[in-house]
């Protein structure tokens, strides 16, 4: 089952006896244990209804065993499980001795008083393993991927809608425009927003100006905009603002390196026809992230983009070597990029 039919089968009170949750999108997987738990535990009970293992610390015996004991005092209980052991690809070893058989019989046939799951922070499962296999074949498993930006966009909505606030589309853009797509980052400038909006009120774009900070890496995003516009005073600018901030040119060189490396990336899978579903697996970005780096990338031929890698190679090495002042090296790079242009 997917994501979103899990939080649909939880809010109508369908529970499965065992859920493998995997995936990098933490901040859903989170939210959907807290919803598990609500629907299952009474708040004073958590205590004694909700049970916490480590398979790199606890053998899976241990875990199944507290899995077949009956609740004490409350009907049902939840055992949740930190797994980079059992069921994932992983690389992280445990000193922990396991007996998957156990986990394999338990598969099928799971207690009835408990609810046994699994949290495997990884982007993908083993699927060379037999409790994967049997895992999947009992529909236990569920995805965590990050949204797209569309899904993005709609969660936010969603999120000031159910507060009985309103999210003016262009306060919306511009708050992910700023925080990007970093989940807990977005709930929290989210949660702030609606507070300053008042009951029934409209979260405006004036708002999220005034609000929302934007974070490093959006300002990378826009400091290469500004470059490939041939913007040298707005790119200067936040140049300069980043610094205010005590942002390390170092590390500001390095954000720029990693973007013109996508946009370069992202400009040859394009070539190759690649979507842009398949060019977030493949470079390891978020799909959102992806959208506005190709469209970035656009506006840069690869031999522009080959030549600004290799500037800024040079230009890391002159500034490490005390060759260069490190603010006045970045800011002689954003002049000369301004001024040449992208192609």
């Amino acid at each position: 089952m997917d994501a979103k039919q899990a939080f649909r089968m939880i809010k109508q009170g369908q529970v499965a006896p065992v859920y493998i949750c995997f995936g990098t999108e933490s901040y859903l997987m989170n939210e959907f244990i807290e919803r598990l738990v609500e629907k299952l535990v009474e708040p004073e009970h958590r205590e004694m209804a909700l049970v916490r293992f480590d398979t790199g610390e606890s053998p899976v015996d241990a875990i199944l065993e507290e899995a077949e004991t009956l609740p004490f005092l409350v009907p049902s209980k939840v055992v949740l499980v930190r797994d980079s052991v059992l069921f994932a690809s992983g690389k992280e070893s445990s000193k922990v001795e396991h007996r998957p058989e156990r986990l394999l019989a338990y598969l099928e046939q799971p207690s009835e008083t408990t609810v046994l799951v699994f949290l495997v922070p990884h982007e993908k499962l083993d699927e060379r393993k037999k409790l994967v296999k049997a895992a999947k074949a009992a529909d236990f498993v569920i995805p965590f991927t990050p949204l797209s930006a569309e899904e993005l966009a709609q969660w936010i909505h969603k999120r000031a809608t159910s507060r009985g606030r309103t999210l003016a589309k262009d306060a919306g853009e511009e708050l992910l425009r700023r925080v990007g797509t970093d989940m807990h980052s977005l709930a929290a400038e989210m949660d702030k927003l609606i507070l300053h909006a008042g009951a029934e009120g409209t979260i405006t774009l004036e708002a999220v100006n005034e609000l929302v900070m934007v974070a490093t890496e959006q300002n990378v995003f826009r400091l290469t905009e500004e470059l490939a516009a041939l913007r040298t005073g707005p790119a200067i600018a936040l140049y300069y603002d980043l610094l205010r901030q005590r942002e390390e040119p170092i590390k500001l060189m390095a954000l720029m390196v990693r973007q013109f490396r996508n946009m370069l990336h992202v400009k040859e899978l394009a070539g190759q026809g690649y979507s842009p579903q398949q060019m977030a697996g493949q470079l390891g970005l978020h799909p959102y992230a992806v959208k506005i780096t190709a469209e970035q990338a656009r506006k840069f031929s690869l031999e522009r983009l080959a030549t600004l890698l290799s500037e800024l190679a040079d230009l890391d090495y002159a500034m490490k070597t005390g060759q260069i002042d490190k603010t006045l090296g970045l800011e002689l790079f954003l002049l000369k990029t301004s001024s040449a242009g992208a192609s």
